[in-house]
């Protein structure tokens, strides 16, 4: 007879865990990658003689867990175009970096009104034995919807502190790779970044855990690509899931 689940070996020692929210908690990557597909396309159109975007080599390359600003200039970098990067406020268009960033923003949004996004289950189940065991949890997210999308997706209550692009750009933190924000969810939990784990899908937040000196970093691989479970290992992780639901274990009984 299968028994309750467990947490997996490698989260015992641990006493707190941060989570990615887009790809992790949310099914929300693959309308990232949308958005930018259809805001990076107008700019090489623009310009022409240019393949279009990739939702999903690109996406994990260039953009996944940057903020926008940031994983808008590391594609079009990528493809030898020397935008100006223009401001935060521009209007959505295709002539700077911050214009390129916008279009993003307002595909997303649209999309986000047409498509509700769920959490993922195996991260929920996670998420509650934590609670269940009284191991702290937080999300982070670069971008400024990510606790609008953990409220809509009715796993906000299972997080005691969210670092979510709003909060990076209030206290000034520099995107990852840097582990600033990983490091700030870590002191809102207050368990030191080596006593805390950090789940996380994208390149540029495994490296950030791994710099961040957090006691594990496990990759998440949703998509058995290119940059999958070789990719996130180089990085740093520790360990390498399909979905985190993968650090429950059940029990057996006899």
């Amino acid at each position: 007879m299968t028994g309750a689940p467990s947490l997996a070996a490698c989260l015992h020692s641990l006493r707190a865990v941060i989570f990615d929210t887009d790809g992790v908690i949310t099914d929300s990557a693959a309308v990232h990658a949308a958005a930018w597909k259809g805001a990076f396309d107008a700019c090489l159109a623009a310009v022409g003689g240019q393949r279009p975007f990739d939702p999903v080599d690109d996406y994990l390359r260039h953009v996944d867990g940057r903020s926008r600003q940031d994983g808008a200039a590391a594609f079009l970098r990528s493809r030898g175009l020397d935008l100006p990067p223009g401001d935060p406020d521009d209007a959505p268009g295709t002539d700077t970096v911050g214009a390129v960033a916008a279009r993003k923003e307002e595909l997303f949004s649209e999309r986000l009104r047409n498509h509700p996004v769920a959490p993922f289950p195996g991260t929920v189940r996670l998420l509650e034995e934590l609670r269940r065991q009284g191991v702290p949890c937080a999300a982070v997210s670069a971008s400024r919807h990510a606790t609008e999308l953990l409220s809509a997706a009715g796993v906000r209550p299972l997080f005691g502190a969210v670092v979510d692009g709003n909060e990076a750009n209030r206290l000034q933190l520099p995107g990852k790779p840097d582990p600033a924000l990983f490091v700030e969810a870590a002191r809102r939990l207050g368990v030191p970044p080596a006593d805390t784990a950090v789940v996380e899908d994208a390149l540029a937040g495994v490296e950030a855990g791994r710099r961040g000196g957090f006691g594990l970093v496990v990759g998440v691989d949703r998509t058995a690509g290119p940059y999958s479970a070789t990719a996130l290992r180089r990085r740093g992780a520790d360990v390498v899931v399909a979905d985190p639901g993968e650090l429950l274990t059940s029990g057996e009984d006899g």
